[in-house]
């Protein structure tokens, strides 16, 4: 068995250093070369212990965009040569109530890329084949590693309220988050609003779709737009949990 090469955290706030491990068998996984791998806020927090105290040697990375290399003797439905995208989860159950319901996010079994795994930080990283998602040969791979983790954040909240695209759509907070959500807003063919408190992004949020911005710390700005949106997507606290 190949050794996988990979950079992993031997202590909280240490520097990535290079790491060779064995992956052991793949079983129901599929074995990824890693072409581009994202760099998330949680890679960070993970590699400063900053949530909850964190497991060394730790390699980060969990949006990841990359060709299988191998296959499972359990995988179903992905093959060697096919691109795929890996984000925050590598593995459930696939067989509770909620994976079979499609919330497999929710699985009381499931396993995040980097935490008791090794991420995509590396040559090569492992997942179960479900976790693995095809990317359309039209989506660039170099850009595509964000979608895995970010953009699925971004863009859940349109699905859960089932946005249309006559909505009137106000995003808050232009940031990691915010940006996506912003041009997934004007794609989806929605009137888009950005709120904004830093005067400088105003202009950035016009270029990435928005049709208007408003200061979200102007009181008088925010009274004129007051009752006249559809749904508001939040990117802060509420991690992108849009609300109507």
């Amino acid at each position: 068995m190949a050794m996988f090469r990979a950079w992993a955290a031997t202590q909280a706030g240490g520097p990535l250093q290079q790491m060779d491990f064995d992956p052991g068998t793949l079983h129901r996984d599929v074995e990824i070369a890693v072409e581009h791998c994202g760099v998330c806020h949680s890679d960070l927090a993970m590699v400063d212990s900053e949530w909850f105290p964190a497991s060394y040697p730790l390699v980060p990375g969990h949006e990841v965009v990359g060709t299988i290399v191998a296959v499972g003797d359990q995988a179903k439905g992905r093959s060697v040569g096919q691109r795929v995208g890996l984000g925050w989860h590598s593995h459930s159950c696939c067989h509770c109530n909620f994976c079979l319901g499609g919330d497999q996010n929710l699985c009381a079994k499931r396993q995040p890329t980097i935490i008791g795994r090794h991420g995509g930080f590396a040559d090569r990283v492992r997942a179960h084949w479900s976790w693995s998602l095809p990317i359309p040969a039209g989506l660039d791979p170099t850009s595509a590693g964000p979608l895995m983790c970010g953009g699925g954040t971004a863009f859940l909240p349109f699905v859960i309220n089932d946005i249309k695209p006559t909505d009137k759509v106000g995003v808050v907070g232009i940031g990691g988050l915010g940006h996506l959500a912003v041009k997934f807003a004007h794609a989806w063919g929605c009137e888009v609003t950005a709120f904004t408190s830093t005067p400088s992004k105003r202009e950035e949020a016009l270029l990435l779709g928005a049709h208007h911005t408003i200061s979200s710390v102007d009181v008088k700005e925010l009274k004129t737009i007051a009752g006249t949106l559809d749904f508001c997507w939040s990117g802060g606290c509420l991690a992108g949990m849009g609300m109507r």
